[in-house]
C-alpha cells in the first residue's frame, strides 16, 4: 500500500516498519507485524479517488482496515487485498456488479402492470369489500332480526343504514353490481368469515355477514379501542359454525332457560303485589352464568366469586347457587318485621356460599355470591377483594384456581 500525499505528484511506497509506527502513533499498542508489501511508484492519475483531500480518508480508512477488515465496505475491502496482492495501480478496484439484472425486472413489472389495464378496478373492488365487511360490523345490530315472532318493530325509527346491502341495488353504494356477486374477493385480517379460507365470493361474503351480524344477536362492538378485545368478539361471532350446538348442549340450554323463567312467573304469580327486582327479560342470564362455570371448571377453576346488583339476585341464588326455595320464599312472608332476616329489599342483598358438584365436569367447585353493599359502585371492590384474600389463603398465585366475576 502507499502512505498518501495530497501535495505529492507520484505516489511513495510505504514499508513494512513505517506502516507499523504510524499505526503505533495513532493507537498505543503492542507492536504489530504486517506481512512485507510490494511497494512501487506509479502516477497519481491511475488512482484519480487519492487525489486532494480524500486521500486522508481513504489513509484511515487503510489503517482501519489493517485493524478489522470488516470495519470498512466490501469495496474498499477488495481494493486493499488486491493492492496488498501487488494489483497494479488501476486495477486494485472493481467496480459493482451491473443492475442490468435489476433494470431489466423492473421493465418486466412495469409492462405486466400495464398489461392490466383493470388493475385499478381490482384495487378498488377489493377496498370496497374491506369497507362492505366494516360496515356490517359496526352497524349490522340495526338489522338484527330482534322480533323472531313479529310482533313487535324492533327497530322502532325503521331506518336501514344505506351501507348495509339488504338487496342487490344496493351495492351501487360500493361501486360494484351485480356481476360482481360471483367474483372472488381476499378476505382482510380483520374478518374471521373465512374460517380457513382466504378468499370468498361477494355473495357468499354476503351471506355470511348476514348470518353473523343481521340474524337473532345484534352485536355492537365496534366502539372499543382495544384490538385484541375487537377481534375476540370477531373471532366468536363470525367464525363459521361456532353458534352450533349439539342436540345435549340444546337440551342443557333449554332446561336451564325453562328454570329461569318460570322462577319468575312463579314469583309475580304468588307475590304480584310484593316489591322485587326480577329478571324478566333477561332470563338468559341464567344459562350463560351456568355456562361461564362449567367451562371454568374445565379449565380447572375450583373457587368462583360473584358480585351482582338487585335485579335477578334471587334467580341466581336459586339456580346457580342452589340456595334453597324455602329460604328464598319464607322471605316474602308479610308478617315479617322489619327487623327480620330478609324483609323488604334485604333478601336483595344477602349472599350465599356453596360447595356442590358441577354435573358437567364432575368436579367439585363453590360458588360465593357476595352481599350486595348498599352503593352498587362498592360492589366491585368487594368482589376482588374477596377473591384476591381466597387466591392468598389457596396460595394460587398466577390465579388459575380461583376466579371473580361480576353483573352489573
Amino acid at each position: 500500500m502507499f502512505h498518501l500525499r495530497t501535495c505529492a505528484a507520484k505516489l511513495r511506497p510505504l514499508t513494512a516498519s513505517q506502516t507499523v509506527k504510524t499505526i503505533s502513533q495513532h493507537k498505543p499498542a503492542a507492536p504489530r507485524t504486517f506481512q512485507q508489501i510490494r511497494s512501487y511508484s506509479a502516477p497519481v492519475a491511475a488512482e484519480p479517488f487519492l487525489s486532494g483531500t480524500s486521500s486522508n480518508y481513504v489513509e484511515e480508512m487503510y489503517y482501519a482496515w489493517l485493524e478489522n477488515p470488516k470495519s470498512v465496505h466490501k469495496s474498499w475491502d477488495i481494493f486493499f487485498r488486491n493492492a496488498n496482492a501487488g494489483a497494479a495501480p488501476g486495477t486494485a478496484y472493481q467496480s459493482p456488479p451491473p443492475l442490468s439484472t435489476s433494470l431489466s425486472a423492473l421493465t418486466q413489472a412495469q409492462s405486466l402492470v400495464q398489461a392490466q389495464p383493470n388493475v385499478d378496478k381490482l384495487v378498488d373492488d377489493h377496498l370496497a369489500v374491506q369497507s362492505l365487511i366494516r360496515a356490517y360490523q359496526i352497524r349490522g345490530h340495526h338489522v338484527a332480526q330482534l322480533d323472531p315472532l313479529g310482533i313487535l318493530d324492533a327497530d322502532l325509527d325503521s331506518c336501514v343504514p344505506a351501507d348495509i346491502i339488504t338487496s342487490s341495488d344496493k351495492l351501487g353504494f360500493y361501486g360494484l353490481d351485480e356481476s360482481d356477486l360471483d367474483k372472488v374477493f381476499h378476505l382482510p385480517t380483520t374478518t374471521f368469515i373465512g374460517g380457513n379460507e382466504s378468499a370468498l365470493p361477494l355473495r357468499e361474503i354476503i351471506r355470511r355477514l348476514e348470518m353473523a351480524y343481521c340474524q337473532h344477536v345484534g352485536v355492537e362492538f365496534m366502539f372499543i379501542n382495544d384490538l385484541e378485545q375487537c377481534q375476540w368478539i370477531r373471532r366468536k361471532f363470525e367464525t363459521p359454525g361456532i353458534m352450533q350446538f349439539t342436540t345435549d348442549e340444546k337440551r342443557t340450554l333449554l332446561a336451564r332457560l325453562v328454570r329461569s323463567t318460570r322462577f319468575e312467573e312463579f314469583l309475580h304469580r304468588k307475590w304480584s303485589s310484593e316489591k322485587r327486582f326480577g329478571l324478566e327479560g333477561c332470563e338468559v342470564l341464567i344459562p350463560a352464568l351456568k355456562t361461564i362455570i362449567d367451562k371454568s371448571s374445565e379449565n380447572g377453576v375450583d373457587y368462583v366469586i360473584m358480585g351482582m346488583p338487585h335485579r335477578g339476585r334471587l334467580n341466581v341464588l336459586a339456580n346457580v347457587i342452589r340456595k334453597e326455595l324455602e329460604q328464598i320464599f319464607c322471605q316474602f312472608d308479610s308478617k315479617l318485621e322489619a327487623a327480620d332476616e330478609g324483609s323488604g329489599d334485604v333478601k336483595y342483598h344477602l349472599g350465599m356460599y356453596h360447595r356442590r358438584i358441577n354435573r358437567v365436569t364432575e368436579r367439585n367447585i363453590t360458588l360465593s355470591l357476595v352481599a350486595n353493599p348498599s352503593h352498587l359502585e362498592a360492589a366491585d371492590p368487594v368482589v376482588m377483594g374477596k377473591t384476591k384474600a381466597e387466591q392468598f389463603y389457596c396460595g394460587d398465585t398466577k390465579g388459575k384456581k380461583v376466579k371473580g366475576t361480576e353483573y352489573l
